[in-house]
């Protein structure tokens, strides 16, 4: 197997996002493929880099949908797996006024949540130069230890290891395991994108440096970003902290994707320039692209289908700095 950029492992479902009422003054919802670790990947190559997924989709019309769509997107499937027994996982999400979400998830149990320790492929762990991973592949057991497989493959061959919490509270028994789960992400990544409401409630701090300070007291994280939504990100480096500023859209429609494109922009311009040595306008730069493109993807329905091109990306980011 050739070198993949970035390999990753989770959940490949379906988004079911309002779109409109019908006639009868209904809520039409539009099947929209999702799934956090398939969206990082799909905006990675559209940057240009080779990518691979690992996990689980039902052998119904969904799953093999998913499978032609992550392929068309770029995406290598050769360790998607069909499970002819329990159906591909469903998503309902519902979007407020503000472009936020809630969701609804068709999920006990979903074929995600299936793949087991014994189907993750060594060889797409010993060939790729990040593993990224989320924790909704974490929720139970069997998953679990195929996460956790897979993490001690991906660090023993020597790849860099990404984090991305993506908390969702209503898949989990109690916070208190969800909880358990992050800490373990923590306790094995070199990269760590967590979301300013993550990172409250995983410390109970309102201050997100003073949040990561606590992280950072217990772990040895090199590279920690946080997402904060309307108010932009931050990243932390060898002691200095970087903030940019969001770019704010009239256009918005829904935030679907926003934080998973920021992620996989951040991973972009890891593989590209390295993880040591990064200087405080290289953080800037990297910010600016990433939320631009996080602001671009949220005046789109959906995500993985919709990732915006580099080029777009830069324009948007001329056409703010003449502004």
């Amino acid at each position: 197997m050739e070198k993949m950029d970035v390999t990753a492992l989770g959940e490949l479902l379906i988004d079911f996002t309002e779109n409109g009422v019908s006639g009868q003054g209904n809520p039409l919802y539009e099947a929209n493929p999702g799934g956090a670790p398939c969206n990082v990947l799909a905006m990675l190559a559209k940057l240009g880099h080779r990518t691979a997924f690992i996990g689980k989709v039902g052998n119904d019309f969904f799953g093999k949908w998913l499978k032609e769509v992550i392929q068309e997107a770029g995406i290598r499937a050769d360790y998607l797996y069909m499970d002819e027994n329990v159906h591909t996982t469903l998503a309902m999400v519902h979007t407020f006024p503000d472009g936020d979400r809630d969701f609804s998830f068709y999920r006990e149990p979903g074929a995600d949540m299936m793949l087991a320790a014994q189907e993750v492929p060594e060889e797409a762990l010993e060939n790729t130069g990040i593993f990224h991973f989320g924790t909704l592949p974490m929720t139970h057991k069997g998953v679990r230890e195929a996460t956790r497989k897979a993490v001690e493959g991906a660090k023993a061959a020597g790849a860099l290891i990404s984090f991305d919490p993506n908390l969702r509270p209503p898949l989990w028994k109690s916070l208190d395991e969800a909880k358990e789960q992050v800490l373990y992400g923590l306790s094995q990544c070199d990269i760590l994108k967590i979301s300013d409401n993550e990172i409250q409630w995983l410390n109970g701090l309102e201050d997100y440096t003073e949040g990561v300070e606590w992280i950072l007291k217990r772990y040895d994280i090199p590279f920690i970003l946080v997402s904060m939504g309307r108010q932009g990100s931050r990243a932390y480096y060898q002691g200095k902290m970087v903030e940019a500023a969001p770019l704010l859209r009239e256009d918005t429609i829904e935030t679907t994707g926003a934080g998973d494109t920021f992620c996989a922009c951040v991973l972009h311009y890891v593989l590209e320039h390295g993880i040591e040595g990064l200087s405080e306008e290289n953080l800037k730069e990297m910010l600016a692209f990433a939320n631009c493109a996080a602001s671009l993807i949220t005046t789109r329905r959906g995500a993985l289908k919709v990732m915006p091109e580099k080029g777009e990306i830069e324009a948007e980011l001329r056409r703010n700095k003449s502004l």
